[in-house]
């Protein structure tokens, strides 16, 4: 009995199932139910019900180049790109706030507020489809938006930042025109912050370059003057601590003498002026009551010592030819001959002087001079205010877009920083690889490395890719011309070899 039921267990394992076709076949009538198909089997499954053959064709061989490999654009391709972004450069353009009156309620502004921002929007999509035209990713939360609007309308001077990388890419035209549609006698600045990336040559040429449009610009590094903050805080500190050494050794010697002394009453009262020369609420309110009017004489000798004569020139121009109660034309005309573009790297107080000389017409608000901060996200609006307020107001961060509502800071008084969200608007971009080259798109969505190191490595030279990473690209072969930029997969195979990625 134990054998027959081993035997038995040991049938059943064996026992499988099988399909034998031996049955009727219910697929042949197509029963299957259908809900989902990929696109390839809806494609397909649509061809065949049009009755569509497909035949291989043969003998269609077609030779790549190289250079296609790369995924750039040709030589004539970027032309007439180029030739595209100028001519629909008007449509890019940043959305308006709909105009309103005190009998405007709060329920129509919100309503025509999305109107026009859905108009823009389709605006932009007709743009990319029309003209086959690539725009980088722009701000669509409407809220955003909102708050430019806010910013603009309470500032006197609108000051856009953008990366001294690449100027252009940052800057928005448009916005310019926008603040003086709000009104005319509000000014338009460029900062060009990390202008410390950039050589003194380089500087000249886009002091020139916006010279000729009229612009203002001031090259800033915000990362440069909050190290020399540091420096300057670290000697003040030291500073501090020797004069209090020496006020505390004088204190112990009036303490001895009072001491040693048998006749208080002909002592002259040192107490009082000892513990003055101490006191560290009073060191602690002089730290910030006296700050401005140190920093006040600040600027005026740097002015006096430091500025070229052609700046001092200028600076006599906007002080002492523009009036404040002057006509917003008469102001526009001074401006276009007084435009004139420094080219070293201004420093806190310095950028504080060019705020207050800039703007000399009428204030939105009496007695108070604001400057709006705009620009895309993470291009250092929060270092910047960090670094002219001396101390940590704004969070920053590395993630772009971390500022999420406008705030108000005040230097001194009579000086006011208003803090706005980065906004990321459009502007055109030939491809991809230029959008992730200048940290529009975040590198980990990279879905192919190849575009953007060939770009690398068609604007950089060779000699300066192997001084900076230490590497010895290959050279061209000899049937090759010897100028030739080296491709991704060169550069790449250098790096890779130096940092022992390779064996």
């Amino acid at each position: 009995k134990t054998q027959r039921s081993r035997n038995h267990r040991h049938s059943d394992f064996w026992l499988h199932t099988s399909e034998l076709n031996d049955g009727y076949d219910w697929g042949r009538l197509n029963l299957q139910s259908v809900t989902e198909q990929s696109s390839l089997d809806d494609f397909l499954a649509t061809a065949e019900l049009a009755g569509t053959e497909f035949v291989a064709e043969k003998l269609n061989i077609k030779f790549v180049h190289p250079e296609a490999r790369t995924g750039l654009l040709s030589f004539e391709e970027s032309q007439r790109i180029k030739k595209l972004h100028e001519e629909n450069k008007q449509f890019l353009s940043v959305p308006r706030r709909p105009k309103w009156d005190k009998n405007t309620s709060p329920e129509e502004l919100k309503q025509a507020e999305k109107d026009n921002f859905l108009e823009w929007r389709r605006q932009l999509v007709r743009l990319e489809e029309e003209q086959k035209l690539l725009l980088t990713p722009f701000e669509r939360n409407l809220d955003f938006w909102r708050q430019l609007w806010r910013v603009i309308e309470r500032s006197d001077i609108v000051v856009q930042i953008v990366d001294a990388r690449n100027p252009l890419l940052f800057r928005c035209e448009d916005l310019e025109c926008y603040v003086k549609e709000i009104d005319d006698n509000k000014e338009n600045v460029i900062l060009i912050n990390k202008a410390d990336l950039l050589t003194a040559e380089q500087r000249s040429a886009w002091a020139t370059y916006f010279e000729q449009e009229n612009v203002k610009i001031i090259f800033w590094s915000a990362l440069t003057e909050a190290i020399q903050l540091i420096g300057d805080s670290e000697e003040q500190v030291k500073g501090d601590a020797g004069e209090t050494n020496t006020a505390e050794s004088k204190k112990s010697s009036c303490d001895e003498a009072v001491v040693s002394c048998s006749e208080p009453r002909h002592l002259p009262d040192t107490s009082s002026l000892a513990l003055r020369d101490v006191d560290p609420s009073d060191e602690d309110s002089s730290e910030y009551e006296d700050c401005p009017e140190e920093e006040e004489e600040v600027w005026q000798t740097c002015s006096e010592e430091d500025s070229n004569p052609d700046e001092e020139a200028c600076g006599l121009d906007w002080q002492g030819s523009c009036p404040v109660d002057s006509e917003a034309q008469g102001r526009k005309t001074l401006q276009k001959e007084c435009t004139h573009n420094f080219t070293h790297l201004v420093s806190r107080q310095e950028l504080l002087e060019i705020f207050k000389q800039l703007h000399t017409g009428k204030k939105v608000k009496d007695g108070q001079l604001t400057i709006g901060l705009v620009g895309y996200p993470n291009v250092g609006k929060s270092s910047t205010i960090n670094t002219i307020m001396g101390d940590k107001k704004v969070s920053v961060s590395a993630t772009p877009g971390h500022t999420k509502h406008f705030q108000t800071l005040y230097v001194e008084p009579g000086l006011c920083l208003c803090d706005c969200p980065g906004l990321v608007m459009p502007s055109f971009v030939s491809t991809k690889a230029e959008m992730i080259c200048s940290g529009i798109l975040p590198i980990d969505q990279m879905r192919d490395h190849v575009p953007p190191v060939s770009l690398v490595c068609q604007n950089i030279p060779r000699h300066v890719l192997e001084a900076t990473y230490g590497i010895n690209i290959i050279k061209p072969r000899e049937d090759e011309d010897p100028h030739r930029p080296p491709t991704s997969e060169e550069l790449l195979t250098a790096y890779g070899y130096m940092r022992g990625f390779m064996t």
